[in-house]
């Protein structure tokens, strides 16, 4: 048969391509492609290379579980109407689909009559079975009679005949017709994309064995793009470390762009171009910004045309703004490098001072770096008190990213402050110190109180990190009296920054041992936090805070808040996915001791253990919870018998402790010292050493009451009732007292009463210790510090008589009853602990289904029967139960 004008036809054109060899199987794509044949018109719409052909082809070779097998058509872009209907009826010819004679046939290529298009929709209304015809590559460049021909035959053709369209763009066919009649089904581009399953499968057809990061890497550099994903399979097979590939591959010297600048930049018009080479500077791009970087005014119009016909670029959320696909940006910027030599960096300046103008100033900053304009970028950071930004909130990675190359000889106060900034936020001190000494010497008493405070802001941070409590005092002194001296309006729209700067007060405060005055920059701290709306930079200062006063409530022995403060803390991180390089385990680590003093020695080692894990990969831990982590864990040795271990637990501190004295000027706190004297004490004690026991607390003195009680304890292991007695005597009075030492007091009163012989004074103090532990709920008194012979001796002393006034069914008990938790309902399967356990790590279930190698719905359906199990409703409370039970 021929075309009209007698023209021959191209048989390739009536037959599907062959499917890939490596073919990725998407079943629920073609389930949807079967279901949408039942209606008129099914749409299959992506950018080129999104797999919209090879879906179809793979639906077509199974037969597309239509009645009668589907037809192909691939269609030209230069198809005249008539030449497009003559194909149309060819393709039905080969398909054996008979239609009466009187339909004819197209005879002019520029087009066809009404009446042609009346007979061939009733002949296909007549056809028996419904006629199902695939149009390959129908976009918007077809003339817009043909689509207008096209949608009449199928309105028209009483349901005989149905369409399958793939194109990059939306047809020119009156779709919101369809749509309103429910006549339509629409795989789009979000649909083709492939998931990380579907890029594991493609990986493993061209054997591969990438890792899990590795895949979601790829996923991340292509967002399921296909033919992305394809063109980097291939290259990893030519590549002697494909997984070093996916980690350092440069789009730009890939296949990705010969097929990129062929397929999509190619096939616009000579001032698309040219716009898509400038816009590829930003991120995200305004039609407004792209005038500014083209000098043209036809931006609006070009991008919307663009992202209607699938060229990579896409509209964000139904804004006024576009993004380009990060491959395809990385393509147009390496090929503008070549094209227009020394353009980029102008770009990048004409985009910062735009973005500035419009009040973005995170964009408005990058791009200003990335043009190398220092004292610009630096300054809006500086002017706008934003260099908070770089320590918290959503921007920090970026921002700090941006400004990696600064140079040191950068001029102006601005740069050498946002360089001390950068330096400190990778605990750099040396660096940090360097530049913090440029940045004096270019301020002056007249530089901008802007300027002033981020100086001031910063040697808060800095003594924080250095431990130098003075330091720190004197810088927050100046930072706040500078705060009076800028717009209020302008310091409340950074709450970050009053909350970083409490937060590393409070934190400093701690580790001169002042709880107290911790307690009160803290809690101001979290009050900063809490202002209306939720700011993402707030999050990580909260966390921070929250961690830093429930070592404060810990250290206070008010055991109740400390908890409520630590589990508020890993709310706030599990909430705000904080990474874990932004994490400190303090929140573990006050679990960890409340356990202890609640006797619940497994859920301390596991908090603990959680506590070390979190430490090692966030910053440098503040003194106070690297002495607690070790007295803990020398607590929970000795409490176990095992003084040895007790020992070597506080022995590998020192090393840490003096290379940290070596690195700072700040002198351990006087309460660190005491701190580990008493835990030391403790192992010797329950080494059973009373003698070693009391040369570690005398070669330390000191007035705390810890250090009192812990005499009295070696003394009274000693047989030295006398010196205990005294050590008694010189405690405060009860009311300033923490309540775990108001209880051991009360138990070595007890003791000491039972060695003299005073039988009714021990049972009263029995008694009275009973009561002080209820309210703590404290269970193991720190009487078993004396080792476990003592411990044993506790638990099996006689009951004290009743008190007046109290139920005649028996005396409290010596220790306050635990607290019965209701029992698990079945075990845990060793899949489901192993889920609970990635869980406990804040990982997402995507994330947990990648570390197990399990799909989603798997990692879904074991924490509904995790929940069920320990009686909880949610992920956090299943993890905290299962700590509680020592199932972690």
């Amino acid at each position: 048969m021929a075309r009209p004008q007698c023209d021959p036809m191209l048989t390739a054109r009536f037959t599907a391509p062959a499917v890939p060899k490596t073919l990725v199987h998407r079943p629920e794509l073609l389930r949807r492609l079967t279901a949408g044949v039942r209606g008129p018109l099914t749409l299959i719409n992506g950018p080129a290379g999104s797999g919209k052909t090879v879906l179809t082809a793979h639906w077509a070779a199974a037969g597309g579980r239509a009645p009668r097998a589907p037809l192909w058509l691939t269609v030209e872009p230069d198809d005249a109407p008539g030449v497009f209907w003559a194909y149309v009826l060819e393709a039905l010819h080969r398909g054996g689909v008979e239609l009466p004679a009187a339909v004819g046939r197209p005879t002019r290529a520029e087009g066809v009559t009404q009446s042609f298009l009346v007979r061939l929709a009733a002949g296909l209304a007549e056809s028996a079975q419904p006629v199902v015809l695939v149009l390959d590559q129908f976009d918007t460049a077809q003339p817009p009679a043909m689509t207008e021909g096209l949608d009449f035959v199928l309105r028209h053709a009483a349901g005989g005949l149905r369409i399958v369209l793939t194109s990059r763009t939306d047809s020119l066919l009156p779709l919101h017709r369809y749509r309103a009649a429910g006549e339509i089904a629409e795989i789009r581009h979000a649909d083709l994309r492939f998931t990380h399953a579907d890029a594991e499968a493609l990986l493993g057809e061209h054997r591969l064995d990438i890792s899990q990061a590795g895949i979601r890497l790829l996923m991340r550099r292509t967002e399921g793009w296909a033919a992305g994903v394809r063109l980097c399979a291939l290259a990893m097979q030519r590549s002697p470390d494909p997984e070093a590939f996916v980690r350092q591959f440069a789009a730009d010297r890939t296949t990705i762009a010969d097929y990129l600048l062929r397929e999509v930049l190619d096939a616009q018009p000579p001032d698309t171009q040219d716009l898509l080479l400038r816009v590829s500077v930003t991120d995200r791009v305004h039609p407004d910004l792209a005038d500014a970087l083209t000098g043209r005014d036809d931006a609006a119009r070009t991008l919307a045309g663009l992202a209607r016909d699938n060229a990579f670029l896409e509209q964000v959320d139904a804004s006024a703004w576009y993004r380009l696909h990060p491959l395809f940006a990385e393509v147009l910027r390496a090929h503008l490098r070549q094209r227009h030599p020394g353009l980029e960096q102008q770009l990048h300046g004409r985009a910062a001072r735009w973005l500035a103008g419009t009040g973005r100033l995170t964009e408005a900053v990058v791009q200003g770096a990335a043009a190398g304009d220092w004292p610009f970028a630096a300054g809006q950071l500086v002017d706008d008190l934003a260099i908070g930004r770089l320590f918290t909130g959503l921007e920090a990675e970026q921002l700090n990213r941006a400004f990696a190359p600064l140079p040191a000889e950068a001029p102006g106060a601005a740069p050498a402050l946002v360089g001390a900034a950068a330096r400190l936020v990778v605990q750099d001190l040396p660096g940090y110190e360097d530049a913090a000494r440029r940045a004096d010497s270019r301020l002056n008493p007249g530089s901008g109180a802007a300027a002033r405070f981020s100086r001031s802001f910063l040697g808060v941070l800095a003594g924080r990190a250095t431990g130098d409590p003075a330091a720190t005092e004197r810088a927050a002194a100046d930072a706040e009296r500078v705060l009076g001296e800028l717009p209020p309006q302008r310091v409340a729209a950074h709450p970050e920054l009053r909350a970083l700067l409490l937060a590393a007060l409070g934190a400093v405060r701690l580790g001169a041992g002042r709880p107290d005055a911790a307690e009160n920059a803290l809690t101001a701290a979290v009050e900063a936090c809490a202002g209306p709306g939720t700011d993402p930079g707030t999050q990580y200062p909260l966390y921070d805070a929250l961690g830093s006063l429930a070592l404060a409530e810990l250290m206070r022995g008010r055991l109740r808040q400390a908890a409520e403060h630590a589990r508020a803390s890993l709310a706030v991180a599990e909430q705000a996915a904080l990474p874990p390089e932004r994490r400190s385990g303090a929140g573990h680590l006050v679990l960890a001791g409340v356990a202890v003093e609640h006797d619940d020695l497994p859920a301390a080692r596991s908090h603990l253990d959680l506590a070390t894990a979190i430490a090692a990969a966030g910053p440098r831990p503040d003194a106070v919870a690297a002495v607690l982590a070790a007295v803990i864990g020398a607590r929970i040795a000795a409490y176990e018998g095992d003084g040895e271990a007790a020992l070597a637990v506080l022995t590998r501190l020192r090393p840490a402790a003096t290379a940290t004295a070596a690195a700072t000027p700040a002198p351990v706190s006087a309460w660190a010292v005491d701190e580990l004297a008493v835990a030391e004490s403790a192992a010797h004690l329950a080494r059973g050493d009373a003698a070693a026991a009391l040369r570690v607390l005398d070669a330390a003195p000191c007035g705390r009451p810890e250090h009192l009680l812990a005499r009295a304890r070696a003394l009274l292991a000693a047989g030295r009732t006398g010196p205990a007695a005294r050590e008694l005597a010189g405690l405060p009075a009860a009311e300033g007292l923490a309540a775990p030492a108001r209880l051991a007091a009360c138990l070595l009163r007890a003791r000491l009463a039972a060695a003299e012989g005073d039988t009714e004074e021990a049972r009263r103090r029995q008694a009275e210790a009973a009561d002080l532990a209820r309210p703590e709920g404290l269970r193991l008194p720190p009487l078993a510090e004396s080792g476990p012979r003592a411990r044993r001796a506790l638990r099996e002393a006689p009951r004290p008589p009743a008190r007046r006034g109290r139920p005649s069914d028996g005396p409290p008990p010596v220790m306050a009853p635990p607290v019965v938790e209701s029992p698990v309902v079945e075990s845990l399967s060793a899949r489901e602990t192993e889920v609970l356990r990635q869980a406990a790590r804040m990982l997402s279930t995507e994330e947990i289904a990648a570390e197990l190698y399990v799909s989603a719905n798997t990692v879904k359906t074991h924490l509904k029967s995790i929940y069920r199990k320990l009686g909880v409703t949610r992920r956090s409370d299943a993890v905290h139960r299962a700590q509680d039970l020592g199932l972690l």
